[in-house]
């Protein structure tokens, strides 16, 4: 049975009505769009969310609104969405905002900065704290809209070829780690690198980088990042929350029908949920296996997460004085922020710290 046969209006997850009516879907025009990835097919946590958002959008639109995806350099390299939808080559793309620093170093905030928050709470501040309206205000100098679309949950600590015992381990190491998380390893003496998913492995396993901070169990597997370094750190308290976004150059959105804009909308938001939820059954399953495989699971020692929070706040502070459009947003974040962690302790946080010592 055709969804034009059967339904009349849905109101989705993000709240949006989508009226597909038989009159409101034929007077629809025809669009084609491609939607370029950062990511590789291989991992179908993170390129799967481009193909759901495809789908929905088309299964919304009764097909008439058609995205085609594409695998990380396929059509532009997997670091190279957001000028690629600044300049109107694609419609949008599906990446993550960190990836992008060089450009505009506020966009961190629209993936996640270390000691940052939670998925739930990211979700929580772009929605109903602002975040969302001063991040569009820095996607604007890009003529680019943004949205949510996807979250992986809090990521591992990452894959070292060594034990990491003190602060002083991490100098000169060469470590895969994007966005200000490579700024926060450099500031510890480290040497960041970025390096696209795909070309992961094999740098790993040539010698080119020491260590690894890519995912999570589930995906690292993916990459066989397991095969090549012993030690597994956690927890993530770099990344508690990594949110991906699909870029869309503005001209594109603004020649949307109002429906198409709503299907979009509803597809990005299902992705967001889909993948949190894929993440969270998933990692676990294949964290059981990679320590079955010899892999030591390995807790960050006490020293060293402390120093390394205490580099983040330098980090964070340095990039404040010296972006305007840094300091804006970042002031709004530490204010949610600091709500958050209150909330937390008194109720959901203070619940699952229960819960983690309870005798089984």
């Amino acid at each position: 049975m055709k969804r034009r046969n059967f339904v009349t209006a849905v109101t989705t997850a993000s709240g949006v009505a989508l009226m597909s009516a038989p009159s409101i879907v034929h007077a629809q025009p025809v669009i084609r769009w491609r939607m370029p990835s950062s990511f590789p097919k291989s991992l179908d946590t993170l390129w799967g969310a481009a193909e759901m958002i495809s789908k929905r959008v088309a299964a919304l639109t009764d097909g008439k609104f058609e995205i085609s995806t594409h695998s990380a350099g396929e059509l532009v390299p997997a670091l190279g969405i957001l000028d690629a939808v600044q300049n109107g080559t694609v419609e949008c793309g599906h990446t993550a905002g960190f990836y992008y620093l060089g450009k505009e170093p506020a966009l961190a905030f629209d993936t996640g900065v270390p000691f940052g928050l939670t998925p739930r709470q990211q979700h929580a501040w772009m929605n109903y704290g602002g975040g969302m309206d001063l991040l569009r205000e820095v996607y604007s100098k890009f003529n680019i809209i943004q949205l949510p679309a996807g979250n992986t949950g809090a990521q591992m600590g990452g894959w070292y070829r060594k034990k990491i015992n003190t602060l002083n381990d991490l100098k000169g190491l060469r470590i895969r780690s994007p966005g200000l998380v490579g700024q926060v390893f450099a500031k510890l003496g480290a040497v960041p690198q970025q390096i696209p998913g795909g070309d992961i492995y094999t740098s790993l396993e040539k010698g080119t980088i020491d260590a690894v901070e890519w995912v999570g169990p589930y995906d690292d597997e993916k990459l066989g990042l397991n095969k090549v370094a012993k030690f597994y750190y956690g927890p993530g308290v770099l990344e508690l929350n990594a949110s991906l976004s699909l870029l869309i150059n503005k001209p594109a959105w603004e020649a949307l029908p109002a429906f198409y804009k709503a299907a979009l909308q509803s597809a990005c938001s299902d992705a967001s949920i889909d993948m949190l939820a894929k993440y969270d059954a998933l990692n676990i399953t294949a964290l059981k296996r990679i320590i079955g495989g010899g892999v030591q699971l390995v807790t960050w020692p006490t020293e060293v997460m402390r120093g390394m929070q205490k580099a983040a706040n330098e980090v964070l502070e340095e990039n404040a004085t010296k972006s305007q459009s840094f300091a804006k947003v970042f002031n709004s974040f530490k204010s949610f922020q600091k709500d958050q962690i209150l909330w937390s302790s008194i109720n959901d946080g203070a619940a699952e710290r229960f819960l983690q010592q309870r005798k089984t």
